[in-house]
């Protein structure tokens, strides 16, 4: 259940929007406060899905709450409500981190969208700080071979920037968990970030999840919904196998690169969006560009860095770190016997021709600790490892 605070100091109004939000939906948990040294208190001993405050009001106003609550929970989304006077005031509480405003009297529709659209951005983002705890111990990036310094060396400069990265590399090669480095190690960090496998989301629905739909633009469009964008926003998207995007949604794309702009489907309102775009794909999108499949200047746009990460038969040297990684890795998470790779064993996999590369690597490892012995032998390897 969604809870919501209301800070306004006029009681009227105060009731008005708690019977509405309470009886347009039984899942709004509402409470009130009648200022904002009152809302500050409940909001430090309650965590609140969202906050409605009014901007004039005695002891402390709108714009003190606002700043008080990004420094006590800075999670929390804030829509503020505005007399006729306080309009510019209300506009430049965008600018302190507010998610919207809306004006006196409310009107119904603009309120209880502007409350679902806020709701969804603050599930979306919890969703996101929770894979972040999850992911962030499992993306390292293991190697010490050249091509792999390279790209750490690249990383290191290009991470502090808001530069475009364009990543590219053949399947299972790891181009993900370079963009989790690029972003983990950028000021953005603290903002989330976002992954959208474009190859795995259908043609028509690509644009709606990158950009949000509002009700009813389209037949299964039951209410208005952020797109992966807007989620994003002061942090990072993804775009996984970006090569297998459609052309009318790489214009789109490219409308929010040039103006930092985008629009929900069915709608013509701008949204405004600050987002670093880091793109991935195992395709040439140049031989994509000359089969017009692909927007040359899209790709002029998302590539003002460009990282190659190589096959892991270009760097073999690195696979007995890789096998000591995935071999701590994989018996912690299955609390099995700890297990060992002789010597032996692991030049039998350096010298193997690594289609899948470090993802087929991963899983041959894994089928080995399954069926080898406490030592993984040579044999254990001609016999198991099926190549």
């Amino acid at each position: 259940m969604a809870k919501i605070l209301v800070i306004e100091d006029e009681a009227a109004i105060r009731r008005v929007l708690v019977k509405i939000l309470s009886e347009e939906n039984d899942k709004y948990e509402v409470s009130e406060a009648e200022d904002g040294l009152v809302g500050i208190d409940m909001i430090k001993s309650d965590d609140y899905d969202l906050v409605l405050c009014d901007i004039k009001m005695p002891k402390m106003d709108g714009v003190e709450v606002l700043e008080a609550v990004k420094k006590i929970k800075p999670e929390t989304p804030m829509i503020m409500i505005s007399g006729h006077g306080d309009l510019d005031t209300a506009v430049n509480t965008m600018r302190l981190g507010a998610f919207d405003y809306i004006s006196k009297p409310p009107d119904l529709n603009r309120l209880l969208n502007t409350v679902r659209n806020a709701l969804d951005r603050k599930e979306l983002v919890v969703e996101n700080k929770m894979l972040k705890k999850k992911v962030s111990k499992n993306y390292e990036m293991i190697g010490e071979s050249e091509a792999i310094l390279d790209i750490k060396n690249m990383i290191e400069k290009v991470a502090a920037t808001d530069a475009r990265v364009l990543i590219t590399g053949p399947n299972g090669t790891g181009k993900e968990l370079v963009a989790h480095w690029i972003h983990q190690k950028s000021e953005r960090s603290k903002g989330p970030m976002i992954e959208v496998n474009c190859a795995a989301i259908p043609g028509e629905l690509i644009e709606s999840e990158l950009f949000g739909h509002v009700k009813g633009a389209f037949t299964s469009a039951n209410k208005d919904r952020a797109g992966k964008f807007e989620a994003a926003n002061g942090g990072t998207i993804f775009l996984d196998e970006i090569g297998d995007m459609s052309l009318s949604a790489q214009a789109k794309v490219l409308r929010a690169l040039q103006e930092n702009r985008i629009q929900r489907v069915g709608s013509d309102k701008d949204i405004k969006v600050d987002v670093r775009v880091v793109a991935a794909t195992n395709k040439n999108l140049k031989k994509e560009i000359a089969d017009n499949k692909f927007r040359e200047d899209l790709y002029h746009r998302l590539a003002v860095i460009l990282v190659k990460v190589p096959a892991l038969n270009d760097r073999r040297e690195d696979i007995p770190l890789l096998v000591n990684y995935f071999t701590k890795k994989i018996t912690s998470e299955q609390g099995s016997q700890t297990k060992t790779f002789s010597d032996k064993a692991v030049k039998q996999l350096q010298q193997y021709d690594w289609t899948g590369n470090i993802r087929e690597l991963r899983n041959v490892v894994e089928r080995l600790i399954i069926l080898g012995g406490i030592e993984v032998s040579e044999e254990d390897v001609k016999l198991f490892a099926a190549k």
